[in-house]
């Protein structure tokens, strides 16, 4: 068996990067190396503690925890999402104490270490605001040269946002950051807001994933209730998790059905547009393309990646 490539992810947990990390830490190709911390979704108080339960109902304490920043770089944070999360970011279910503490090591210094020792293999995936990624580049411009791939969940391609009119929550949170890294970074993958609306799953189907008779199952069906109640009052039919299709892409490349290059910025003025992800998508501006925009991924293996994390069959 060829060795694992090695995964380093920064995230904000939260119900869907919890969703995303169970199924980074159940792939058999991949060794998580790391969990790098930003406030976004709650607190980073809560985001840590999150992330050290994760890795405790993943079977996996072995696996470093670094926080990070506590807000976006620039500018005071703006709103949370404690109201789809819930105030804990684990939907208020009252979890006992994970075992284990955080690493002492800054997020952004981890990202760093660990790309010289893991350089031009490193998988790396950003699952909330870009704040911890943007310090890391300041320090070290040379980041991208080691890394292998960058995925972001983040943004919406043709400016349908989630929590502005144009900005998807993750940019929205820090613009400033986006900015940074998706400018500093000569390529990346990107799955947007958008692509995740196209990749529902019907709730009744995963209240079934999510019935199995497994710890990861039980566990997830808990923090989740809040978030996917929440779902269905506004959003219909399917649950929407934007962390875990991000994830299956990053996990499962090959899967991806349609995908598109096109030069992309974040806006970082004020007003309506802030914090929206600009896709030149007839490239007019003369820029180099610099995101692969993930449009359609194989749903039947987005599921499967799901069940399996979930042990659910």
């Amino acid at each position: 068996m060829s060795e694992k490539i090695p995964l380093l992810i920064d995230t904000d947990p939260g119900v869907d990067d919890a969703l995303a990390l169970l199924m980074a830490f159940h792939s058999p190709a991949h060794e998580v190396v790391g969990l790098c911390i930003a406030a976004g979704n709650v607190g980073l108080p809560h985001t840590v503690r999150n992330a050290l339960k994760l890795r405790e109902v993943a079977g996996r304490p072995d696996v470093p925890v670094f926080p990070g920043c506590e807000g976006p770089l620039v500018h005071a944070p703006r709103e949370d999402a404690a109201h789809v999360h819930g105030r804990d970011g684990f939907g208020d279910v009252g979890y006992p104490d994970p075992g284990g503490t955080a690493a002492a090591e800054h997020a952004a210094l981890a990202i760093l270490r660990l790309s010289h020792a893991y350089a031009g293999r490193l998988l790396l995936v950003a699952l909330g605001p870009l704040t911890n990624l943007a310090l890391a580049l300041r320090l070290d411009p040379t980041l991208p040269r080691r890394v292998a791939r960058l995925v972001v969940m983040g943004g919406a391609v043709h400016a349908r946002g989630n929590i502005t009119p144009v900005a998807e929550f993750n940019v929205g949170f820090d613009p400033e950051a986006a900015h940074v890294v998706l400018s500093g970074f000569p390529r990346h993958d990107l799955a947007d807001w958008e692509a995740t609306l196209a990749h529902g799953l019907p709730h009744r189907q995963v209240e079934r994933w999510l019935a199995a008779d497994s710890p990861r199952a039980r566990f997830y069906e808990a923090i989740s209730r809040q978030t996917r109640l929440w779902s269905e009052d506004r959003r219909g039919e399917s649950w929407h998790s934007a962390d875990a299709l991000a994830m299956a892409w990053a996990l499962e490349p090959e899967a991806a059905l349609e995908l598109a290059e096109r030069p992309l910025a974040v806006e970082t003025a004020g007003g309506l547009a802030r914090g929206m992800t600009a896709v030149d998508w007839n490239r007019q501006t003369g820029a180099a393309d610099n995101a692969r925009i993930l449009l359609r991924y194989d749903q039947a293996r987005l599921e499967a990646r799901i069940r399996d994390a979930l042990a659910a069959g």
